[in-house]
């Protein structure tokens, strides 16, 4: 299906609430990927953890994150109101972030990875059903991809901020994660003082118990199949961990690997608001589809290519794949959801596909330690194409509920 024409619009068009959240998440992601580009490695280098236990510790605090955003989702909905319990969830992460200098040993950074993600959980569904209230439907794809856009310029800032620091302490890891809780306070003053959520229409349907099976049948068949097909597509794209870890596997200095998720991010930010607006102007799934075959490119290149260029080809595809399908999958979860349940649908979509980023992360690790790296991104690849292949047998029902 081919969207129709539609009038001319700016980047000025899109909601000012939106731009402030897309500061709000780029201020969070700078401190957190200070601390995630380094994180890796200080567990592997510094506290003597195997890959496994890396795996196990990503997928552990994704899920974390996954689980609890189906409780503050739907909470939104009953509430009818989204800002407050985003600020809880930023606020949580920013208190949290000083635990990570001061942790001794690899279970207090467990706990503070798992006590982060809890306030990642609570932020990101309400945030998410917030953009898709906030945007008018025919701007969606490009608000979500300028969220999204703004949202990565703060991961490739963070890993830069984190080469620099490292050079400039001489490696000293406690002073990075020191740093990071600075924009962390930032973005929740940020979401507090300039976030304005709009009023809930009355003609919306209140809902009294989101969770319950009655609802959870309102949500659509069209709405599960984007569920379904997110969830194979997350067993393809583990922990980016992985590309840090490969980064550091074919010879690239300790000091220079954060450069890894500097090239990725840089790439995604680019893509993904020109990727939201192109799905504003045609199928959204067949942008959808192209991202996938570019995360299959990109695994078979990490797999394959075992040196420095085809580590950073295969990472600029992966940044692109990224700027080609996230944002839109945001978007499609607001187009199939009724309005009404747009929280506990993130909540869902979200809960699912962490449960897969954890199976993916544990497989991911314990397929490097048995067959390396190449077993791993070999087997990534494999999932990509079962996911494109879900995709297309499924596109026309969810583009019959997209256009309604």
């Amino acid at each position: 299906m081919v969207a129709e024409t539609r009038p001319a619009y700016s980047i000025r068009d899109i909601p000012a609430s939106v731009w402030v959240l897309g500061f709000v998440s780029m201020l969070m992601d700078i401190s957190s990927e200070m601390i995630h580009a380094l994180l890796p490695i200080y567990l592997v280098s510094v506290l003597g953890a195997s890959m496994v236990t890396v795996g196990v510790i990503e997928g552990i605090a994704e899920a974390t994150a996954s689980i609890t955003k189906i409780f503050s989702g739907a909470l939104s909905d009953w509430l009818g109101k989204r800002k407050w319990l985003a600020a809880i969830g930023y606020g949580l992460a920013a208190f949290t972030k000083p635990v990570f200098p001061l942790a001794p040993s690899v279970g207090w950074l467990v706990a503070a990875r798992f006590v982060d993600r809890i306030g990642k959980g609570i932020r990101g569904a309400p945030r998410d059903a917030l953009v898709a209230d906030l945007s008018p439907a025919d701007l969606r794809g490009a608000s979500f991809g300028l969220r999204q856009s703004l949202d990565t310029v703060g991961a490739f800032v963070g890993p830069l901020l984190a080469i620099a620091l490292m050079w400039w302490t001489s490696d000293n890891f406690k002073a990075v994660f020191w740093v990071a809780v600075i924009p962390a306070f930032l973005a929740l003053a940020l979401i507090v003082f300039a976030v304005r959520e709009p009023e809930r229409p009355r003609a919306l349907r209140t809902v009294r118990n989101p969770i319950s099976l009655a609802e959870i049948k309102n949500l659509g068949p069209a709405y599960w199949w984007v569920v379904a097909v997110a969830s194979v597509f997350t067993l393809a794209r583990f922990s980016e961990a992985f590309l840090v870890l490969r980064a550091q596997n074919v010879g690239v200095p300790i000091a220079l690997v954060p450069a890894v998720l500097v090239a990725m991010n840089i790439v995604y930010a680019l893509a993904a608001y020109p990727a939201g607006v192109i799905s504003d102007r045609m199928n959204r799934t067949a942008v959808l589809a192209s991202g996938i075959l570019v995360l299959v490119a990109a695994d078979i290149a990490l797999a394959l290519l075992p040196s420095v260029g085809g580590v950073a080809l295969g990472v600029i595809l992966w940044g692109l794949h990224m700027g080609l399908t996230q944002g839109l999958l945001a978007a499609l979860v607001a187009d199939t959801a009724p309005a009404e349940l747009r929280g506990t649908a993130y909540g869902f979509f979200n809960l699912v596909g962490g449960v897969a980023m954890l199976a993916a992360s544990v497989v991911a690790g314990a397929l490097w330690d048995i067959a390396g790296p190449q077993g791993t991104f070999l087997a990534g690849a494999g999932f990509a194409l079962v996911a494109l292949a879900g995709l297309l047998v499924v596109q026309g029902k969810i583009g019959q509920r997209a256009a309604a």
